[in-house]
């Protein structure tokens, strides 16, 4: 299961049923917090995400979106955890999130890695990576994430194999872990002959603040979910390119450009309380597979080459 879980869709400032950014990303049992607002740890108990977080990766230094540290690693000594986890940020951030975590005195008993990123920052995970990439937020160092599955067997072709002699069983499993092997008669059969091209994996991308920017493109290319910015309509542009923002249309523009399968609009700016059809219709005329994430929405992300599709649960 690849599920994202929107504990805070709001910008800037707390609103009435939006808080500040924090998206929580389970990968197989993973589970990873991008950004961590005000009151993340009360969303995660509310929308049951767990708290078994082993990294937290920060876009940049604005309050809105490491604010929630100090309760987080304090809620964590109160149950008893041993784990260390990591907390990746902007170089310039380090020293912010290390007073985060050592508010009003507090000293975990847990190991607290505070790790510096930057554009191109590879953290590996194995089986899937994320990467740091900048983003453009005025004059904050900033950064965006893009978690990447790792390639994945080519389809293997009993069919063609059992036509080519070979019989089923264990002789399958070396073909299709690319080893060549012999049958009875002496033929030789390579894997090519039965397997097909690697297949993508699933890959989920996350801006924070930024203005759209070819980066975020190239970074985002073929991703089954992009979440970017989008906290302006159309008729607060000029809004949007002073504080360094985006717009719902400029946030689509992105993800048609980058051929992802879905996007999220985020950081929504409180002038929509009352209605965010100005942000989604604006996104929507260019790009059709949009919509305005609200605190709770979660995604079930799949395999590009799947049939069910990306989707908003």
């Amino acid at each position: 299961m690849f599920r994202v879980t929107f504990l805070g869709t709001g910008g800037s400032i707390p609103q009435a049923a939006r808080s500040p950014s924090a998206v929580a990303v389970e990968r197989e049992g993973d589970l990873m917090l991008f950004d961590c607002g005000e009151g993340t740890q009360r969303q995660m108990m509310k929308y049951t995400t767990g708290f078994t977080v082993d990294s937290v990766f920060v876009t940049h230094k604005h309050g809105d979106h490491l604010l929630g540290i100090p309760g987080l690693t304090q809620t964590w000594t109160f149950q008893g955890r041993e784990e260390p986890v990591r907390i990746y940020c902007p170089h310039e951030v380090v020293e912010h999130v290390r007073d985060c975590v050592t508010l009003a005195g507090h000293r975990p008993p847990y190991d607290v890695e505070v790790k510096p990123v930057g554009d191109g920052t590879v953290v590996d995970h194995g089986e899937y990576e994320i990467r740091a990439f900048e983003t453009q937020h005025g004059r904050v160092d900033s950064v965006g994430y893009a978690v990447v599955e790792n390639e994945r067997k080519g389809r293997f072709d009993r069919e063609r194999a059992e036509e080519l002699g070979v019989p089923p069983g264990p002789l399958f499993s070396k073909l299709h872990e690319g080893e060549s092997v012999e049958l009875d008669d002496g033929t030789t059969v390579e894997p090519e002959q039965v397997v097909g091209e690697p297949r993508p994996g699933r890959k989920f991308v996350y801006t924070g603040d930024t203005r759209p920017t070819e980066r975020t493109v190239k970074e985002a290319r073929d991703a089954s979910l992009l979440v970017h910015d989008g906290m302006f309509a159309d008729d607060n542009a000029a809004r949007a390119r002073e504080t360094n923002h985006s717009t719902a249309r400029e946030a689509a523009e992105v993800a048609r450009d980058a051929d992802v399968e879905l996007l999220a609009l985020t950081h929504v700016s409180s002038r929509y309380s009352d209605g965010v059809a100005p942000l989604e219709n604006g996104a929507r005329e260019v790009f059709t597979d949009s919509f305005v994430a609200s605190d709770g929405d979660e995604v079930v992300v799949e395999y590009p080459d799947k049939d069910r599709k990306t989707r908003l649960v």
